[in-house]
């Protein structure tokens, strides 16, 4: 298997795109440390059923990153993924708000980031994969905190990738569109009752309104990027903004 011998740590992986990535790389041998909020019980199923160890450090806690990485050593892959949202007209947002989104999108990335890089350096191998957004490459109005911090995730990645050139470690964002989870799931009753829209109208005309392919992105296609950009022959790939999102950013 591909990363067998590899051991990944990969936050905000207790659903969603975090999950899918998790569970491509553990199928490639890697072990999987799994990061993230949810039900207890729930995350010991998810466990049993990848076999992957689980941190539940709280990200937004620099201290706490820190206890994590000092129980867990040194990792060869490290996946950012952990994040958040809130949308709100920038005169209105709320600063805690502000502060919490930033806090887990970006300063966690740098935490984490700097803590895993000396241990990879030291192997002279390593992967860091940062899930950014299409709102990396664009922007979409009244989510001033979530543009700010995805666009400053791909600028660190670019940084990042620079300074370890030469050490066998890369660095690369991975930037979905719409992704086919079950939080936007559940967010589409909502706004057919909301915009007396059928479900239809409501997937292509206000979901998928700028992915040109109107097709969600799956996270399992998510999960395979991540696996081909920790194999070797990705060595070379690095500081790339890497745009799965149906074409919305082509435009």
């Amino acid at each position: 298997m591909l990363l067998e011998g590899k051991r990944a740590l990969v936050t905000g992986s207790t659903s969603g795109i975090g999950l899918a990535i998790a569970k491509a790389l553990r199928a490639q041998g890697a072990d999987v440390i799994l990061n993230g909020l949810g039900d207890p019980d729930a995350i010991a199923a998810l466990q049993e059923e990848i076999g992957a160890e689980f941190n539940g450090a709280n990200l937004m806690d620099a201290g706490a990153i820190e206890a994590m990485f000092a129980e867990i050593g040194a990792v060869d892959i490290l996946i950012n993924n952990a994040g958040m949202q809130h949308v709100s007209p920038v005169e209105d947002f709320p600063t805690e708000k502000w502060d919490a989104v930033i806090a887990l999108n970006l300063t966690a990335v740098f935490h984490t980031t700097r803590l895993a890089v000396p241990g990879m350096k030291e192997k002279g191998w390593g992967r860091i994969i940062n899930t950014a957004s299409a709102h990396s490459l664009t922007a979409s109005p009244f989510k001033s905190a979530y543009n700010a911090s995805k666009h400053a995730v791909a600028g660190f990645t670019k940084t990042v990738a620079l300074e370890l050139a030469t050490s066998g470690v890369t660095a690369n964002c991975i930037s979905p569109g719409y992704v086919w989870t079950p939080l936007i799931e559940g967010q589409i009753p909502d706004t057919m009752a909301a915009r007396g829209l059928s479900r239809e109208e409501v997937i292509n005309d206000v979901l998928l309104a700028k992915q040109p392919t109107k097709k969600f992105v799956q996270p399992h296609e998510i999960g395979e990027l991540a696996v081909f950009l920790c194999r070797e022959e990705a060595g070379n790939v690095t500081g790339a903004n890497w745009s799965i999102d149906g074409g919305w950013t082509a435009e």
